[in-house]
């Protein structure tokens, strides 16, 4: 019989049975049959499955907390950049006392869109029934705080014609909700830096109309901003005619080293100028190994189901160790028979990867419903904003960040057949007639 066998081989090597081309209708149709579940290689399709599901929630996962720590990420800096400058020019020697001409030079500045001069201050607010909180004060000038549009396109309730004329301030949402205050309430400012007497420095206590409520959507933010008129605010910390800094809004933000020679030059004295890289980098730094080390950690899911594919299989091929001895002595040369069971391998990695980036697309698209489902099921909130600073879990894909993963996904899995189909192809079909 193995006589037969081999020379019923060299029969089809020498031309009686020609070879077909690489991955041939005939190579995809018997590596598809090897997909298929039979009643005695159900275990075998059990692998094959679990491997599947692992390669498809891999991919899923990672597309699904890479798009929402992007979305973090650039709601955070939207946020963020939104409410500051992108520039904080302070003096380094005598104060701001001339800052109309100054915020008018630097605001003549190409690439800076916005000059805003700033008093700010720490107090301590209260509401009608005495609870309180810090806060911090920040005044602006009326038309400046127009310009804003994070703050004064987002005004939850009242109006800026009460800060307009220099008779309100703003307060957000949450530390409205604090102090249990609505618009057209007053709110006590405490602070420290009072008026000097011959006993030391009495606190000054001074109440205000809550002109409006503003809601950013940052938690940090809404529950710690008050905005005060400048020429109210440079009575009340007793800072009049002068600011302490002028935060400048700049077309492109990634562009603030380019910048700071011309804001220099612009300012004509010593100034310190602090970006917002600066002040926030240990921030931005956090998220960053944050999200590298995340996406290692979940492609070992991908990893782990890949190995999985490796195990079933190395089981498929010592299954099919007679079917591979028969394909051979009927000419198929060892190159088919590694694409065969390449391909069966490889078809697990591709339709799990391809499974996965749709259900991480259709997650991501949905991904607040998501939340709000499976909060309203367990009774807790999942993202609460007082910890995460946002009013709700943002989700961005990225195409780059998505390719990179189906990239990954799908070399993981071709990798993982390459050993087994390899095998396969250099199984002696004598011996494997001969045991059969």
């Amino acid at each position: 019989m193995a006589d037969a066998a081999v020379s019923q081989q060299q029969g089809s090597k020498s031309g009686s049975a020609p070879a077909s081309r690489p991955f041939s209708a005939f190579e995809r149709l018997v590596a598809w049959r090897y997909l298929r579940a039979r009643r005695k290689e159900a275990f075998i399709s059990v692998i094959a499955g679990f491997s599947f599901i692992g390669i498809m929630l891999g991919v899923a996962t990672l597309i699904i907390v890479m798009a929402v720590m992007n979305g973090f990420r650039t709601e955070l800096i939207s946020r963020i950049l939104g409410i500051n400058g992108h520039m904080i020019v302070q003096p380094v020697d005598t104060p701001f006392n001339d800052y109309p001409a100054l915020t008018d030079r630097l605001a003549a500045v190409p690439g800076i869109k916005l000059a805003l001069p700033l008093v700010e201050g720490q107090t301590l607010a209260s509401g009608q029934g005495g609870a309180g909180t810090g806060a911090l004060v920040r005044g602006i000038r009326p038309e400046d705080l127009d310009k804003v549009k994070t703050v004064s396109g987002n005004i939850k309730s009242g109006d800026l014609v009460g800060f307009a004329a220099g008779q309100g301030v703003l307060i957000g949402s949450r530390m409205a909700e604090q102090l249990g205050l609505q618009a057209g309430d007053n709110i006590t400012l405490i602070s420290p830096e009072g008026d000097i007497t011959p006993m030391g420095v009495n606190p000054r206590v001074k109440s205000y109309k809550v002109s409006g409520i503003f809601e950013i959507g940052m938690s940090e933010y809404d529950a710690t901003i008050i905005y005060m008129p400048l020429e109210e605010a440079q009575l009340y910390f007793n800072a009049e005619g002068l600011v302490q800094s002028i935060e400048l809004f700049v077309d492109n933000p990634d562009d603030i080293d380019n910048m700071r020679p011309k804001v220099e030059a612009a300012a004509g004295r010593q100034i310190a100028i602090t970006d917002w890289r600066q002040r926030n980098q240990t921030f931005f730094s956090a998220l960053q190994v944050e999200r590298n080390v995340m996406f290692m950690i979940l492609t070992l899911i991908v990893l782990v189901a890949a190995l999985n594919i490796i195990s079933g299989l190395i089981m498929l091929v010592k299954d099919k160790g007679s079917d591979i001895a028969i394909l051979r002595t009927m000419g198929a040369s060892s190159g088919a028979i590694m694409r065969i069971f390449f391909m069966t391998g490889a078809a697990i990695g591709v339709v799990g990867t391809l499974a996965g980036v749709l259900l991480g697309v259709i997650v991501c698209m949905n991904i607040e419903k998501i939340r709000e489902f499976f909060s309203w099921v367990s009774g807790t909130v999942l993202f609460d904003p007082q910890l995460y600073f946002l009013s709700q879990l943002p989700a961005e894909m990225s195409l780059r960040e998505t390719l990179s993963v189906v990239i990954m996904a799908l070399t993981l899995s071709f990798l993982a057949t390459i050993f087994p189909a390899w095998r396969a192809s250099k199984l002696d079909p004598v011996q494997a007639l001969r045991y059969e």
